[in-house]
């Protein structure tokens, strides 16, 4: 299965349906299950953002008790969206060149991306938190993840 490593408290967000969609400078054409592995990297200014630390509050979670470096959730990808600015607002404006289908980022998820033209939001859905993290070692860009194979 293919698998992203995501820095903390990102990952997080994502395993626990409160974070929507992972913003990346580079486009993906991968479509389905991607393993989300937390990374051993903990932004601890990040979990302090009222927001984000309200949402992990919800949950149980401080910047002290993210788990990291393990596979913690398996998501869907269902859309890469190019990011942009809608010209009235001035907030991020997500399009895939279909037409038709272009929104804007909603307050909330714009505190939990970096939602600046020219990057790339890729949409998660039907996410399932795994019932205990499971050790891996991660990499940069996408990765092969075998499943309760790691050494």
């Amino acid at each position: 299965m293919k698998a992203i490593t995501i820095i903390q408290p990102w990952a997080t967000l994502i395993a626990l349906g409160e974070k929507h969609f992972e913003t990346r400078r580079w486009r993906t054409n991968h479509r389905g299950e991607l393993a989300i592995h937390a990374g051993k990297k903990i932004d601890r200014n990040a979990c302090e953002e009222p927001e984000i630390k309200e949402a992990l509050a919800r949950h149980g979670y401080t910047a002290d008790n993210l788990p990291t470096g393990a596979v913690i959730a398996i998501a869907n990808v269902t859309e890469c969206w190019s990011i942009g600015t809608d010209y009235l607002s001035r907030m991020p404006l997500l399009y895939n060149g279909t037409g038709g289908d272009d929104r804007l980022v909603s307050l909330k998820e714009d505190k939990f991306g970096y939602y600046s033209p020219g990057r790339y939001a890729w949409e998660m859905g039907n996410v399932h938190s795994l019932h205990e993290p499971v050790p891996a070692k991660g990499q940069q860009g996408f990765w092969n993840w075998e499943a309760f194979n790691e050494e």
